[in-house]
């Protein structure tokens, strides 16, 4: 997957509901196509969700009138009902924080007379997305694929590029960065710049990240990346498959190849070689994935694959805190539990009209001399909720909520686990320590 604006004036559809106290009596809903919704002569809500308007009625009934909000202020909603605009929106955000990334090796290639050789440089290239800006001192963290940085067969002793440049959308000099850390295990890398005037005179931003668990299978996304090293570009589809597993070929520092299992987001969008990297956009322009993958078939068309969000925020901010430490991999915190899925059952939201997967999640088996067995979890709990540190208790309904919230555990923070067990349920507590860490 790594390869050797007009901005228009927009023609808004409008709708200004006064928004008194209790009801919006005698209201009409201009929906999107601009026709006239006459479902209710009374309208007793407005919600955005996602970009769509939700209009409520005096009967209790729900619609989704379409898409796209432009402003929410005060007593006014605005309504954009263009899905051109949207998109043409939705991109010019995401290209304010994509950068191609183009990486520099060295080899020492075998041959000619007498066994000689000779060192042939070359390059790679791909994309990546701004995790973090200080404009007023021109540093930012990056975030990219771990391959589009590694190369097995340079001279490099843990295959990392040791000279990399990033460039903003339009500009033709590069930015210089370095390798702060990464991992192959989750095929993430993060690269650091410091100092650059382009990004404290320019108008690049840090992305806008979006909660990949609240994806919907049909919404709209965009892939912007640097295909074929051409030049940053977009492309358009929707999210076929909300959450799935992979298995990918990984090579590590050592050079030693396996597969592993990777999840991702599927989607239709077209990627190609060079949009490694580069960001998955939903139709609000926010960051709900890292880019990774394709399947490469005669027989198969545009289905292509992003690492969730929620993943690689918390897979750059671990290698970023522990960058501190010295380290440049990731460090997992292991408590010891392996979990299964009893049930998996489709819910539908009568508010929204979307649907989305649920599932019964329960303790598979506890290894013996962990943090979990210590705490008392036992085999058949069904994991309700978890808490690491400070952060808010998330709800488990899915098998992968609990590996994606470990991945934010330090030494010295408590988990509570909230289990159900013979229909009660009960908060079991654990405190990380160095000792349950994991290189990974």
């Amino acid at each position: 997957m790594k390869q050797t604006r007009r901005i228009s004036v927009l023609l808004l559809l409008t709708l200004v509901l006064t928004l008194c106290v209790g009801a919006f009596s005698g209201c009409t809903v201009l929906t999107a196509d601009g026709s006239t919704d006459t479902a209710s002569q009374q309208v007793t809500n407005v919600q955005i969700v996602e970009g769509s308007i939700l209009v409520t009625y005096a009967d209790g009934t729900t619609k989704n009138i379409g898409s796209a909000t432009t402003n929410v202020n005060n007593n006014t909603i605005t309504i954009n009902g263009g899905e051109t605009e949207q998109s043409t929106l939705a991109v010019s955000k995401a290209l304010l924080s994509t950068v191609a990334v183009q990486c520099s090796f060295s080899r020492t290639v075998q041959g000619g007379f007498w066994g000689s050789s000779s060192q042939q440089s070359y390059t790679s290239c791909g994309a990546g997305v701004i995790y973090y800006l200080d404009k007023s001192a021109g540093n930012a963290y990056i975030i990219t694929n771990y391959h589009v940085v590694y190369d097995s067969d340079s001279n490099a002793a843990n295959g990392i590029s040791t000279e990399i440049a990033v460039f903003l959308w339009g500009a033709q000099t590069g930015i210089p960065a370095t390798y702060v850390g990464g991992s192959s295990n989750y095929d993430i890398a993060v690269l650091k710049v410091q100092n650059s005037a382009q990004l404290k005179t320019g108008a690049a931003e840090a992305a806008d990240i979006a909660d990949s668990d609240a994806i919907s299978v049909g919404q709209n996304v965009y892939v912007v990346g640097n295909p074929e090293a051409e030049g940053i570009s977009a492309t358009a589809g929707i999210v076929s498959v909300d959450s799935e597993y992979i298995y990918m070929s990984v090579t590590d520092s050592t050079g030693a190849t396996s597969k592993k299992p990777f999840r991702v987001i599927r989607v239709d969008a077209a990627v190609n070689s060079g949009n490694s990297g580069g960001g998955l956009f939903d139709a609000s322009g926010r960051l709900i994935g890292i880019v990774n993958a394709k399947i490469q078939s005669e027989e198969v068309e545009n289905i292509g694959y992003a690492i969730p969000s929620n993943v690689a925020k918390a897979i750059a901010k671990n290698i970023i805190d522990y960058a501190a430490q010295g380290k440049t991999n990731v460090v997992r915190a292991i408590v010891g539990i392996t979990v299964g899925i009893s049930d998996s059952r489709m819910v539908y939201d009568t508010e929204t009209g979307l649907v989305h997967m649920e599932q019964t999640v329960y303790v598979s088996d506890v290894t013996e001399g962990t943090l979990a067995k210590d705490a008392g979890v036992q085999v058949g709990d069904v994991l309700v909720s978890i808490k690491v540190g400070s952060a808010e208790a998330q709800a488990v309904n899915r098998q992968h909520h609990i590996i994606d919230a470990m991945l934010d555990a330090r030494v010295g923070n408590t988990v509570e686990l909230v289990v159900l067990r013979n229909g009660e349920q009960e908060t079991l507590t654990m405190t990380v320590t160095a000792s349950c860490l994991q290189d990974y």
